[in-house]
């Protein structure tokens, strides 16, 4: 997907980019290639591929939940800043903020964010299990974001305690979702949260399979939930 292809297809989807806008996605791709070189940010650095399997695919998630000026977003394990970046650049009004566990990365989105001219956004550097116990943080977000993290079950624990009773949380994710969701859904009720949609999707021009998967918090998460670090994944709900 060319930079020329990307905006004509967020037009089709009513995103209209302004020419600052497309500055930043401009001046994004830069950064993230300047930097890749000195760390290990992402493996996709030809120009098309970024727009469409970091930039376009990120905006997806506008496609099927209607984020609102003020709402808080966090973030879980961004990496180099996707899917909440390039959302943040679409909805400037959105608050949003980023847990990583690597430090290397908070340093990259940091600049990032200030060449970018990004105001309202927030960088963590912690586990998401540790950052889930956090009473500042727990419970506190409108919504969670997380893109190709790790798998439903694992998920769901890191992401729910996050979420504000009747927020949402929002997985990105790819192939084979469906199984994941039903093998993630005894997790996801002990942890508060409700199946609302599984949004299926193909990307453009690779046509591969893409998921939007959309829980609504309907009550608190117990508090032992998220467990100490490396549980959830050393044994999922």
């Amino acid at each position: 997907m060319s930079k020329q292809q990307f905006i004509p297809l967020l037009r089709e989807k009513g995103i209209e980019l302004t020419e600052k806008q497309e500055h930043q996605f401009d001046l994004y791709f830069n950064i993230l290639v300047e930097w890749n070189e000195k760390m290990n940010l992402t493996a996709i650095t030809n120009e098309d591929d970024v727009y469409l399997k970091h930039f376009y695919d990120s905006i997806s998630a506008a496609f099927h939940y209607p984020f609102k000026a003020g709402q808080r977003v966090i973030d879980v394990g961004a990496g180099a800043g996707f899917p909440s970046i390039p959302i943040k650049i679409i909805y400037p009004e959105l608050e949003v903020s980023i847990v990583d566990s690597l430090n290397k990365r908070i340093s990259f989105l940091e600049h990032l964010a200030s060449s970018l001219q990004l105001k309202n956004v927030f960088f963590h550097h912690d586990r998401a299990e540790t950052f889930g116990q956090n009473k500042q943080h727990r419970e506190a977000y409108d919504i969670v974001t997380a893109r190709a993290v790790a798998r439903m079950s694992v998920l769901s624990e890191l992401c729910l305690p996050l979420v504000k009773v009747g927020g949402d949380f929002l997985a990105m994710k790819a192939a084979g979702t469906p199984n994941e969701l039903e093998d993630a859904s005894k997790a996801i009720t002990l942890l508060g949260g409700k199946i609302v949609s599984d949004n299926a999707f193909t990307l453009p021009i690779e046509e591969s399979e893409r998921h939007i998967v959309h829980l609504h918090k309907e009550k608190a998460t117990p508090k032992k939930y998220p467990r100490k670090p490396g549980t959830p994944n050393k044994l999922p709900l």
